[in-house]
């Protein structure tokens, strides 16, 4: 009898462990006791999605130029209709936000060739999307932006100790909820700081270089960019009797708007006067000492003197983007009752603080006719370039006794694009050492200090030294015992670099190639004249492939617009 009991104790508990799993009995719903508006209110909450982050019918990616229109940008708002009738396509027809939302805003551009003239269509529709792995509702705001850290005080620091003093800690926010009263997110496109390009902003609008525009004529609504050296010259209508009030005509309209440190910020930077030069009728040009007293406009015996002519400004900035100074340099003038119209001229540069101010040949290609760039690279360093033009990028400059011993120290720099040649006359005598003479010849073909470096670009920058491309020197010699250099040949190979509409011109190879030749000695009495030679040849290596050469395979494939996200 105790055997069965035995076996009967397994089949009992496995009776009370299915017991255990079966799920309880269905009970009757309870009323709830939430009120029905608050229950409303967080059913809203979580269906309505926020309000979008991204105004696509102010977002524009085919916007390039500053204050101009771009050609076929159907969403540039600087475009007019009149320009807006010129076009003969959109090139960029749908904008939208983030494509993962199940729904969102989409411009639509178009035009309409039918009507006379051409007409732009705008269409703002709800664009939805078919995936079924789409965003409903960004819920956590602070996520799609990045917020400034908080820096640490005497007060906040045992705090942030705390929170991030260990091997880890959470980066999850505290609450996840959906705030509607909570402030707005700063705007994505908003920057703390100046970027090349971006319009130097001032209290009331921007600091603005005037330039032609249509015609010759200036107009004051070109912003000048941060970075971007330009020079300007336009045509201003004048008048005698109306000089005094004619604003841009008058000292204080260029600098009596404070520049803002950063874009949107309460940091403000006065516009000092640098130097005031007073140009007479006849063209003379005379410099104030005392810049520091404003002339304003006068009328005097039938003339307006202290006019402005020309206003160069220099800006200093930060290697962080900030502008610290900026000064104004003017040449004023005087013009007769005869004076329709006055020529302005308008000028801006940059130079970046505890730096020395290197000129540029380019922005950023090589522009045809500019000195090409040079320089060297001391170990542990950026390149150094010297504004002394012995130490720069230069070839022997012929003079007009065409004698080499005494064209030593006469140099011409090498410019973008111009094939130049040189040379001069050496007189050789039996009394002259070959090892001497070797050098000194080196020296004049050379010069002093050849530079080792050559900017790829125009405005390649010292701290930059990928952007600077290796001098490499050849030697082409006989077999002899004494070798005299004869000849000094550069060659500087460049190619186009960029977009097909707008190329720029780089350096990608400097190869520099000395010749000598045997000196044999004379007899006593007798002399001997060789010539001597330096060169200079560019070469475009960016020319079309000749017919016959097989190129590689390309694919014509588009990629998906969101084909990196989340990576710009």
């Amino acid at each position: 009898m105790a055997a069965p009991g035995r076996a009967a104790i397994p089949v009992l508990i496995l009776l009370f462990i299915l017991l255990l799993l079966l799920p309880p009995p269905l009970r009757a719903a309870e009323p709830s006791e939430e009120p029905a508006d608050t229950r409303g209110a967080a059913q809203a909450q979580a269906h309505c999605a926020p309000a979008p982050i991204t105004d696509v019918a102010r977002l524009c990616v085919c916007d390039l130029l500053v204050a101009q229109c771009d050609v076929n940008c159907c969403c540039d708002p600087d475009c007019s209709p009149e320009e807006f009738s010129l076009f003969t396509a959109c090139s960029v027809p749908v904008v939208t936000g983030d494509s993962h939302l199940c729904r969102q805003k989409a411009a639509v551009y178009s035009l309409d060739v039918e009507a006379n003239p051409p007409e732009r269509i705008f269409q703002l529709i709800d664009q939805v999307n078919p995936s079924i792995f789409c965003i409903h509702a960004t819920n956590y705001k602070q996520a799609l932006y990045l917020r400034s850290p908080e820096m640490p005080t005497p007060e906040n620091f045992d705090d942030l100790l705390n929170e991030f003093g260990s091997a880890a800690f959470s980066a999850e926010p505290e609450s996840w909820n959906m705030d509607t009263d909570a402030p707005d997110p700063p705007d994505a496109n908003e920057t703390q700081r100046y970027e090349y390009g971006i319009p130097i902003q001032t209290e009331d609008a921007f600091l603005r270089l005037p330039s032609p525009v249509v015609s010759s004529w200036c107009s004051d609504a070109n912003p000048a960019g941060f970075l971007v050296n330009q020079a300007t010259k336009c045509i201003r209508s004048v008048s005698v009797e109306k000089c005094e009030s004619i604003q841009a005509l008058n000292m204080l309209f260029y600098i009596n708007s404070s520049i803002l440190a950063v874009p949107k910020s309460s940091q403000m930077v006065n516009v000092s006067v640098q130097s005031i030069i007073v140009q007479s009728l006849d063209g003379m040009r005379t410099s104030l000492k005392g810049a520091d007293v404003l002339r304003l406009p006068m009328i005097l015996d039938e003339l307006c003197l202290n006019v402005v002519l020309g206003v160069s400004y220099h800006i200093t900035y930060t290697d962080t983007g900030e502008i610290i100074e900026a000064a104004a340099a003017f040449v004023l003038g005087a013009i007769t009752k005869e004076a329709l119209s006055i020529q302005q001229s308008f000028q801006i540069s940059f130079t970046q603080v505890d730096t020395k101010p290197v000129p540029l040949s380019g922005n950023p290609g090589y522009v045809v006719g500019l000195p090409v760039r040079a320089g060297f690279w001391p170990q542990g360093s950026g390149i150094t370039q010297s504004t002394n033009k012995h130490s720069q990028l230069s070839i022997l400059q012929s003079t007009s006794t065409q004698d080499c011993l005494a064209a030593q120290g006469a140099r011409a720099p090498v410019l973008f694009g111009y094939n130049m040649i040189s040379g001069c006359k050496l007189r050789i005598t039996a009394a002259m050492k070959c090892q001497p003479l070797a050098q000194t010849l080196l020296d004049v073909l050379k010069g002093q200090n050849f530079p080792e470096y050559v900017a790829s670009f125009g405005n390649s920058q010292a701290q930059d030294v990928l952007d600077w491309v290796p001098i490499t020197h050849l030697h082409i010699s006989e077999q002899s015992s004494c070798q005299i250099p004869v000849s000094f040949g550069i060659e500087v190979k460049w190619t186009k670099y960029g977009s097909l509409v707008n190329p720029q011109a780089r350096i990608v190879n400097v190869t520099a190639t000395l010749t000598t030749t045997t000196l044999k000695q004379l007899p006593s009495g007798r002399e001997r004249t060789i010539p001597v030679t330096s060169s200079v040849v560019f070469t475009d290596i960016s020319s079309p492939a000749e017919p016959g050469y097989k190129a590689w395979p390309t694919i014509n494939i588009k990629l998906p617009f969101d084909f990196f996200y989340p990576f710009v």
